[in-house]
């Protein structure tokens, strides 16, 4: 199994904002993310999953993806973040899963659906990162 293969997930540290709302890793390879993250705590205040909160989900999971396809040599910089959001979610707990669109040498562009607890779209997001060697 190549290390593109290999589930990487435990290894992956999501960062201090990513761990208050609860984000989760639970699949990691530069092909594909999967996290988790709940909605109780996370809502605006009409009691909806907040649109930041899902894209903070989906930078998180698409900038893992991203550091992995770089490799420990290179650092990973989110460039561009646009997301849809179709429906809403007031309970339980939300799933993301990132995919590569593109991995170039200098830019890495994932798609993440955001899903709720009956695998409902409730987000679509597409994240571009620039991909520099470190100094």
């Amino acid at each position: 199994m190549s290390s593109d293969q290999k589930n990487l997930a435990s290894h992956i540290e999501v960062g201090a904002m990513a761990e208050r709302m609860g984000i989760t890793v639970s699949f990691a390879t530069a092909n594909k993310v999967v996290g988790h993250m709940p909605v109780e705590g996370n809502t605006q205040p009409f009691g909806l999953l907040n649109g930041g909160a899902s894209m903070a989900l989906a930078e998180t999971l698409g900038s893992v993806g991203a550091h992995l396809h770089a490799g420990p040599t290179r650092s990973v910089v989110g460039i561009d973040i646009n997301g849809t959001h179709h429906r809403s979610a007031t309970s339980g707990q939300v799933t993301g899963t990132a995919t590569p669109l593109s991995l170039g040498r200098t830019i890495a562009v994932y798609e993440i659906v955001i899903t709720d607890e009956r695998d409902k779209r409730i987000c679509t997001a597409r994240l571009t990162c620039l991909l520099r060697d470190l100094a």
